[in-house]
């Protein structure tokens, strides 16, 4: 392991540190930690940009969800900076039609002076039933408060705009994990074999019993996955 590496965790759509607050508290103890805000840009580009900003020597990026798409634009910006990548709940394509439309009607829903009624809609597909009244429910809805509207707008601008990833895969040399719960909605497995099919040596876990959040999910399967993937 290089003490000299950074632990870059980049949020997902509507979410903030505590998405990865389990991992870093497994991780901070060994290596450095940084939490992106990917909250202030409407682009995925510039996300990225701002990500890396003022990190230097190498770097373990993972991303999830939104923040996966923010994770490979990362690596395509600076690959010889990035040594290992973790993709967790994400898809290397861009949106169909159907996902640019639902996007849409929740961008006007939230113009609309409902932003409040957005994650609501949104939690179904976010967290496995079993976790629909408890209190997992109740933090993530939460985190998607104290990233307000205004954010929101930005990242769904951003989201809808992304490049296809797909033709940049093979090209990735970083040790690479790919990683989806089991139940996943929004981003099911398939994208996730998809990835790691194209990636070179990459590894796939599938985590049972979790859906499209499985670092507040199922923690200690996701931080076991995670220490395999920092490890030399």
């Amino acid at each position: 392991m290089d003490q000299n590496e950074t632990l870059l965790l980049l949020p997902g759509l509507l979410c903030d540190a505590r998405l990865w607050r389990d991992q870093t508290e497994a991780f901070s103890a060994s290596r450095r930690v940084v939490v992106a805000s990917l909250t202030g840009h409407d682009s995925i580009g510039a996300m990225a940009e701002a990500a890396l900003a003022g990190l230097h020597g190498p770097l373990a990026v993972a991303g999830l969800s939104m923040g996966g798409y923010v994770a490979l634009e990362v690596a395509r910006r600076a690959p010889g900076q990035v040594k290992r990548l973790a993709l967790f709940d994400t898809s290397a394509r861009p949106d169909t039609p159907e996902q640019t439309e639902r996007r849409r009607g929740l961008l006007a829903l939230s113009q609309s002076g409902q932003f409040r009624g957005v994650t609501p809609r949104l939690l179904p597909m976010l967290v496995h039933p079993s976790r629909l009244d408890g209190p997992l429910a109740a933090e993530v809805m939460a985190m998607a408060e104290r990233v307000g509207r205004d954010a929101f707008l930005r990242q769904q601008t951003a989201i809808m705009g992304r490049v296809d990833s797909r033709p940049d895969l093979p090209a990735i040399r970083a040790k690479t994990l790919v990683a989806v719960g089991e139940d996943d909605l929004l981003t099911p497995p398939h994208l996730a074999e998809e990835m790691a099919a194209a990636i070179p040596g990459a590894h796939l876990v599938r985590f049972a019993g979790s859906g499209h959040l499985p670092s507040m999910e199922v923690p200690e399967a996701v931080n076991a996955a995670m220490a395999e993937w920092l490890a030399d």
